[in-house]
């Protein structure tokens, strides 16, 4: 048995080689496009590498961030970077051996992080979070999946009053934008909205619109499985490069084969920037790869999603169990798994959940494909506008992949998008 089929997914067959639409990347975001386009009656194949959600929408944490609209690039980043990235097993680790390779995407980073480029960036995010949070219940509708929808809104967590003090400004932002959240100090105004936590955490600010789905990979799973009972195919196979052509455009595999589409959409993740490349884009991708462990049933009572902005974690209810993870290591594509990174996580989580019961879990790393002012790509191929580009999501990829399928799809079709997509050239 092939690795596709043990994923349930069939290889591509020789006769399947000609598509009106194609889609690469079965990720969230590759299946919202296509179930999107199948629904809206287009022809579609999907293709993927290895299989449904085989990457980053496997393991992540499960949260539809609707308020997440502040850019990692922020005035003023930059001069927390050393201090972080001392501790390496802190919320940001930089591998030595990959400074190099970093350095064009951080200085982009640098330059999305001025204020000018910062509140444009707000902007952008805004727009589609306010496409993203509607565009979810359809997609979700559509896919039979509303039940693994849960509305308990996250909790932001502080251990110093001075730590709560620093956040301010970044909510008095999302209050401009009409965010709802209600802070709160001490222990007993916390307490309603999470019993077990440690008294060390002094502050707390509710947000109630964001929402998290109950097991990630089931939620993908679910998605293939309506784009394939819609009529859809999809099927394991791996792309190598796109070559446009009259007429079409093709996909050339890595045994040789070429698949012939009418349209193609770009949605491979962490691997996206490298097909570009093929077309002569140079698009500035880097990867953030994240850590989790997934602790069992029982492991802890956790009424909601809890953010730890300090140490840039979150603890997620997932399919019964506690998903402990996040944080960012800057590494690439090819380095092997540093799993002392969720070890650390796990062990802060144990400190501020002092009864979470941390045996039996299983770890995971993942490739977060980002870019550097944290708008992902969506839009035409500056190359052939046969091709669009749907990726580069950063933390925001199960968030945004509902309003990312709705936009692809408008393009697709040739008729006007639901907003400007200047910023995501």
């Amino acid at each position: 048995m092939t690795g596709a089929e043990a994923a349930g997914v069939r290889p591509l067959g020789e006769n399947e080689t000609q598509t009106p639409v194609l889609v690469i990347g079965a990720g969230i975001v590759g299946l919202s496009c296509a179930l999107t386009l199948r629904l809206r009656g287009h022809e579609v194949l999907l293709l993927d590498r290895q299989g449904v959600a085989a990457e980053a929408s496997r393991g992540n944490a499960g949260a539809y961030a609707f308020s997440d609209v502040l850019p990692m690039a922020s005035p003023g980043i930059l001069a927390q970077v050393p201090k972080w990235l001392l501790d390496p097993l802190g919320p940001l680790a930089l591998r030595p051996n990959y400074l190099l390779p970093m350095l064009p995407w951080l200085w982009r980073f640098w330059q999305a992080s001025r204020p000018a480029a910062f509140a444009a960036s707000i902007q952008a995010q805004v727009a589609l979070m306010q496409l993203a949070a509607p565009a979810t219940h359809r997609l979700l509708e559509a896919a039979c999946a509303q039940h693994m929808l849960k509305s308990g809104g996250n909790l932001h967590l502080y251990e110093s009053e001075a730590e709560w003090k620093a956040s301010l400004p970044g909510w008095q932002l999302r209050a401009e934008h009409g965010i709802e959240f209600e802070h709160a100090h001490g222990a007993a105004a916390i307490a309603p909205w999470q019993a077990g936590l440690s008294p060390c955490l002094v502050a707390a600010t509710f947000v109630p619109g964001w929402q998290t789905i109950t097991d990630p990979l089931l939620l993908c799973q679910t998605v293939a499985a309506a784009f394939e009972s819609a009529g859809g195919r999809l099927r394991q196979a791996q792309v190598q490069a796109l070559q446009p052509a009259s007429g079409h455009v093709d996909a050339v595999l890595a045994d040789g084969r070429r698949v012939q589409a009418q349209r193609v959409v770009l949605a491979a993740g962490a691997w996206s920037h490298q097909l570009a490349q093929t077309l002569g884009e140079r698009i500035p991708l880097e990867t953030e790869r994240g850590y989790n462990t997934t602790l069992p049933p029982g492991a802890f009572d956790l009424q909601r999603q809890l953010t730890f902005p300090g140490h840039g974690f979150v603890l997620t209810p997932i399919a019964g169990g506690v998903r402990v993870g996040g944080a960012v290591e800057l590494a690439g594509l090819q380095a092997p798994p540093n799993y002392k990174r969720a070890d650390a996580l796990l062990a802060k989580a144990k400190r501020f959940l002092p009864g979470l019961q941390t045996t039996g879990g299983t770890q995971w790393m993942g490739f977060r494909p980002s870019l550097p002012d944290s708008l992902p790509a969506i839009g035409a191929s500056p190359t052939d506008g046969r091709i669009t580009h749907a990726f580069g999501h950063g933390h925001l990829g199960l968030t945004q992949s509902a309003a990312t399928a709705e936009i692809v799809a408008a393009l697709v079709e040739g008729i006007r998008p639901p907003l400007d997509l200047q910023p995501f050239h």
